[in-house]
């Protein structure tokens, strides 16, 4: 199996950064897509930016210009540059890695999550 490891969350204020960072490890041929989820209180899980093993990025608009998401193919590892945080990025922050095991099969896995809350 495959197991995603979230760090770097915490307490900013408004205007603050924040720098998250998420290692898989297990049974991994490749790692195809990997990206960064939230989640706030009463609302659905939604996109924030994803990045392909090929470099290819996408962010939701609501974070565009203020966050980058970057990728350790080596490490197996992706981050995500939280800068100009907002209250409204108040969320549960998930890893998602798309992979291609070492049996060729193939699955997509999630971390535990991550608090990251914006307050003053």
């Amino acid at each position: 199996q495959v197991q995603l490891v979230e760090s770097g969350g915490g307490l900013v204020q408004p205007g603050g950064s924040l720098r998250l960072s998420c290692a898989a490890s297990g049974s991994i041929f490749r790692i195809n897509v990997m990206g960064w989820y939230r989640q706030a209180p009463g609302k659905q899980r939604e996109l924030v930016a994803t990045i392909t093993s090929g470099g290819s990025i996408n962010y939701a608009d609501s974070v565009k210009g203020r966050f980058t998401i970057s990728r350790d193919n080596a490490k197996n590892a992706v981050y995500l540059q939280m800068n100009s945080l907002k209250p409204e990025d108040t969320a549960v922050y998930y890893c998602n890695a798309d992979v291609t095991r070492r049996s060729y099969s193939r699955g997509d896995y999630w971390g535990q999550g991550t608090q990251v809350t914006v307050s003053s």
